[in-house]
């Protein structure tokens, strides 16, 4: 993996040379969302989002949806929760169960309304 991060002061956190193996980011964000965790949905609740990545969005305070075909990776949508989320799950029954970040947080049950 490679990574199009920097430190504070501008410099490259990393420095990789276009041979060395590394894949570039199939998708990155500026500003950054601040990944949690993220899961491949592979359930049937939730019409259309079978196969797409959901993303726990500590920043950006939401679940980012990134649609995967072939090489081509992109941001979709994404679903404002008001939060740090830390943890987003897919229950065995297809439901997600997302996880607030810090004290007070909360443990969601998310289902289509």
């Amino acid at each position: 993996q490679r990574s199009n991060g920097v430190h504070y002061d501008g410099d490259p956190i990393t420095d990789h040379s276009a041979d060395d193996g590394f894949a570039k980011p199939a998708v990155n964000w500026t500003p950054v969302i601040a990944p949690g965790n993220m899961v491949f949905y592979s359930g049937t609740l939730f019409d259309g989002l079978a196969g797409d990545l959901l993303i726990a969005g500590l920043k950006s305070e939401a679940i980012v949806r990134v649609a995967t075909d072939g090489d081509s990776t992109r941001e979709v949508a994404r679903y404002d929760m008001g939060e740090r989320i830390r943890q987003i799950v897919e229950g065995p029954d297809g439901a997600l169960w997302v996880l607030e970040d810090g004290d007070g947080g909360r443990l969601l049950e998310l289902r289509p309304g």
